[in-house]
């Protein structure tokens, strides 16, 4: 079955279960003092340094947590006192309900958020928080996040970065962006769930913590830490590293030539995205019919961030792209590390067959 669906998660790499599996075997709490304890504690630490130095921070700096979703939460949690909260209209909902109220910068037609917008909102001196993803789970339309950290900094306002979507898929490191914050997540990566990261810049102005606990991650998330999850998290950032994205860019557009010849729309700028994304509205049908017509093919693709399954709704996303009816009729093709020409040939050949049937006049009735 093609599973071009990565961005909700991705398939365990071989050198990732590999980890997982030896990491398994050492029993040790690695807060404990004993031998044991000390085995596991190695683990940790030298995953912890394999994934920080990965992603551009100091392993002293990095807070393992139990995902993106998290990593999240933890950063606005912990950086928001006395701050007003600033984030771009097509933040994950991870980002949206842990900064409920905030003010919002507004996105163009082509997904990317507008800096002169967040440059006039930090203008007036007001102590802020500004959250803006790095590259859109939905459309994979990556965002000018540096220059964002530039404009944060000038203002005297801090800057999270929820860099979920981008790990693996494009240059990700904390101090070259110059953010103050990091989030990053293990399956995203073809690692285990279940595991995920907060990266600190060493001036990240940290508060309290959003677990508490008994001290663990230096007092900043508390909890006994799930040590094989995070060897294998470690081991699927080394692996990734090692990916083929310009294989992976060639494959998408192949399956994207193939949906707009059937008369797909690519949804965000396609000169900035991530090499395994792409966001296609098939004008006229909706996006859960799709996704469905698709599943009988068994070919796996979904209609935006995989949080909303069970419940599609208009993207958020596409709503502030201001693409009108084509919010409820895109869905995501998203490619995984292990894709191969087999799979986009089955997705070239199933979409005209898939967009003619739910467009005929019977389907449309129906719908």
């Amino acid at each position: 079955m093609p599973y071009l669906d990565a961005n909700a998660t991705q398939a365990l790499r071989p050198a990732a279960r590999a980890a997982l599996v030896t990491a398994l075997e050492v029993t040790g709490n690695p807060s404990s003092v004993h031998q044991a304890g000390r085995a596991a504690r190695r683990i940790m630490e030298d995953s912890r340094e394999v994934i920080a130095r990965r992603f551009g921070a100091r392993p002293e700096d990095l807070v393992f947590t139990s995902g993106g979703t998290e990593a999240d939460a933890l950063a606005i949690h912990a950086m928001r006192a006395h701050r007003r909260l600033i984030i771009s209209a097509i933040e994950h909902d991870a980002v949206r309900s842990a900064a409920a109220g905030a003010a919002v910068v507004p996105v163009g037609a082509d997904g990317v958020a507008d800096m002169a917008a967040l440059d006039a909102l930090l203008g007036d001196g007001v102590p802020s928080l500004v959250c803006l993803m790095l590259a859109n789970n939905e459309t994979g339309v990556i965002q000018p996040a540096q220059q964002a950290a530039s404009i944060c900094r000038r203002h005297g306002a801090i800057l999270h970065v929820d860099a979920v979507q981008a790990a693996g898929r494009m240059p990700v490191d904390l101090a070259a962006l110059a953010a103050h914050s990091l989030a990053i997540s293990s399956h995203k990566l073809g690692g285990p769930a279940g595991a995920g990261a907060l990266l600190l810049a060493p001036d990240a102005p940290f508060g309290t913590a959003l677990i508490a606990g008994g001290g663990q991650e230096r007092g900043r998330r508390g909890g006994t830490p799930p040590v094989a999850l995070f060897a294998g998290f470690a081991a699927a950032a080394v692996a990734g590293a090692e990916d083929d994205l310009a294989r992976v860019a060639g494959l998408r557009d192949a399956a994207e030539r193939a949906a707009v010849a059937a008369g797909a729309v690519v949804c965000g700028d396609p000169a900035r995205r991530l090499p395994n994304t792409t966001c296609l509205a098939l004008p006229g049908v909706r996006a859960d019919a799709q996704v469905i017509a698709f599943d009988l093919e068994k070919i796996a693709v979904s209609a935006g961030a995989a949080c909303s399954s069970g419940k599609v709704a208009t993207s958020h996303v596409l709503q502030a792209m201001g693409l009108g009816p084509l919010a409820e009729q895109a869905i995501r093709v998203s490619l995984p590390w292990h894709v191969t020409q087999a799979d986009i040939d089955a997705f070239a050949e199933a979409y005209p067959r898939v967009a003619a049937r739910l467009r005929s006049p019977l389907a449309t009735r129906a719908a």
